[in-house]
């Protein structure tokens, strides 16, 4: 059984706590190898690595940071089906989805290259004569990564490439399911060429690596995507830094009487079914016109009892398993919660009796909106059936709960797409598509207590990694009072 290292300024190094830990395969639960279980000693050598390695990397041109990106993007294309097949390996999604997560990170990698010679700021005329106002990026300094399991590969490079293009140095912890994803991009970094601790990788538990990266006074940031309750914690502990939440979701489609049905059904199978639930903008609310939700209902059925559960490297499989056994239990806890709850299960509702994590594509119908199963987010794949007369009761019951990611309408009637635009609390929506499959040059993130209001990817990411810096150049060789002062 392997042992892997962690990355501090530029070495693959053990732990001084000498202990470690395994990742599973979810498919099967067998050990894919050991990993260091770092603790805050191993993060305040990550963090003076970086420190050092700070002034020299912040000043490297942009454009040229944009190199080593492009670089990195190329490695990653070399290195796809390689890449994909242990994202399916140790997360459990199935393989095509698998290599979608590293093209994301190829896409990414490749936008931030190009923004390289961008960062844009802004001029504009001052209210005096002879006087120059102007605005430019700065990096922040040292930023403390922390990424979750569902994107092993992508997610992590969303955060990277922003920081690196901007000019910070890095401390990466991943999640403790996926690892060894973790290790394996860190690795193609390394290839190409970034230097020496600017990127530095930690493993280990959230409540040890993780709680002394968020509580270190070096770190100046801090990029979270996870558990609205983790992110809540980060918030409380800290202390002052730029924080940047990507939290939950209980993302719903709006299928109205109007809708093209069959585009609907694909849209709800992948939003609610694809990588097994288990995305924050897959769906788990269907709110349905009452004219068509009984056609619907038996459209759905026959098409998700077809579904075969298995190893996402089988390619027949059309959904994998969850990602260990925890989240099982929660899935299965969920189902009982809606039977007591009284909504009616027509769907799923079981764990598939074999080695693995799996459980059936499960659905509820006659689901009232104030149900904890319609207001909670599982994370696994459970949906939800809420029935509604009109669309301003569809866009109520969207709207009804704590969570505003994405969200998608099904419609024909041009009305109905643009009041649901305005109308929808949510950071994204789609018309006629599913609730999952954003873009990288797009803004990425939500309102409510999805987050705290950053964005990633597009020139979003830029802002969320970069510091604005306010310059006012007055030439006119004398005092000069601004608001009118004499």
């Amino acid at each position: 059984m392997q042992t892997y290292k962690i990355f501090i300024n530029g070495e693959w190094v053990n732990s001084v706590t000498g202990k470690t830990f395994s990742s599973l395969n979810p498919a099967n639960e067998q050990i894919l190898g050991e990993f260091q279980s770092c603790n805050y000693e191993d993060v305040n050598k990550a963090v003076n690595a970086a420190e050092k390695a700070y002034p020299e990397w912040s000043n490297v041109p942009a454009p040229k940071r944009g190199e080593f990106l492009l670089e990195i993007a190329r490695l990653l294309r070399k290195n796809k089906e390689r890449l994909g097949k242990l994202v399916t390996l140790e997360m459990g999604k199935i393989y095509k989805e698998a290599l979608g997560d590293v093209q994301e990170a190829i896409d990414i990698f490749e936008y931030m290259a190009g923004e390289g010679r961008r960062l844009f700021g802004i001029t504009t005329p001052s209210e005096l004569k002879n006087k120059h106002c102007m605005t430019i990026r700065t990096p922040i300094g040292i930023v403390g990564l922390i990424t979750p399991w569902n994107f092993p590969i992508a997610i992590p490079s969303w955060k990277i490439s922003a920081a690196l293009i901007c000019g910070n140095t890095m401390i990466f912890k991943p999640s403790s399911d996926t690892p060894l994803c973790a290790v394996e991009l860190v690795k193609i970094l390394e290839k190409a060429g970034v230097p020496k601790g600017v990127v530095n990788l930690i493993t280990g538990k959230g409540e040890d690596a993780g709680n002394a990266i968020i509580r270190n006074k070096k770190i100046r940031m801090i990029s979270f995507t996870g558990s609205r309750d983790t992110g809540e914690f980060i918030l409380k502990n800290s202390g002052i830094k730029k924080i940047g939440l990507e939290l939950g979701g209980k993302n719903p489609i709006i299928i109205m009487d109007d809708a093209n049905l069959e585009l609907a059904l694909e849209g709800v199978i992948w939003g609610a079914f694809g990588t097994s639930g288990q995305r924050c903008t897959a769906a788990s609310r269907v709110i349905i016109h009452k004219k068509i939700k009984d056609k619907f209902e038996k459209m759905l059925l026959n098409k998700v009892k077809k579904l075969r559960l298995g190893n996402g490297l089988d390619k027949n499989t059309d959904i994998g398993p969850l990602v260990n056994k925890k989240a099982l239990e929660k899935v299965h806890n969920y189902t009982q919660i809606g039977l007591k709850e009284g909504a009616k299960l027509i769907c799923g509702g079981k764990l598939l009796n074999k080695k693995g994590y799996f459980y059936f594509p499960t659905i509820f119908t006659n689901v009232d909106k104030n149900m904890r199963i319609a207001q909670e987010e599982i994370f696994g794949p459970s949906l939800a059936i809420i029935t509604v007369n009109n669309l301003q009761e569809a866009i109520e019951v969207c709207n009804s709960v704590q969570y505003g990611l994405s969200s998608s309408i099904y419609t024909n009637n041009i009305a109905n797409a643009f009041t649901a635009m305005q109308k929808i609390e949510a950071g994204i929506v789609y018309i006629n598509s599913s609730t999952i499959g954003s873009e990288v040059h797009l803004p990425f993130g939500g309102v409510k207590q999805t987050g705290n209001g950053t964005r990633e990817g597009g020139v979003t990411g830029i802002d969320e990694f970069s510091e604005i810096k306010t310059i006012y150049v007055d030439y006119s060789g004398k005092l000069q009072k601004a608001q009118g002062i004499n």
